[in-house]
């Protein structure tokens, strides 16, 4: 099981999302958890087409945190 860092942002619609390890792989949804299993699909269908292709499936290397500012 591999896991890839997800960043979801709050839309006008709803939301959308990408993978900074899979780019081009999007998704959106109307609520948090459709556009969470949308790009669950998105990414299961763009491994399967970069293995079709002949491509290597990228590592996941990216990581996420939060820094405090004061404002």
């Amino acid at each position: 099981m591999t896991k890839y860092l997800i960043i979801i942002e709050k839309t006008n619609t709803g939301f959308s999302t990408f993978s900074p390890d899979l780019p081009g792989c999007v998704a959106t949804g109307r609520t948090k958890k459709e556009v969470e299993k949308n790009m669950e699909k998105a990414i299961e269908l763009h491994i399967e087409g970069l293995v079709a292709e002949g491509y290597k499936v990228p590592e996941p290397t990216s990581r996420s945190s939060y820094i405090e500012i004061p404002v």
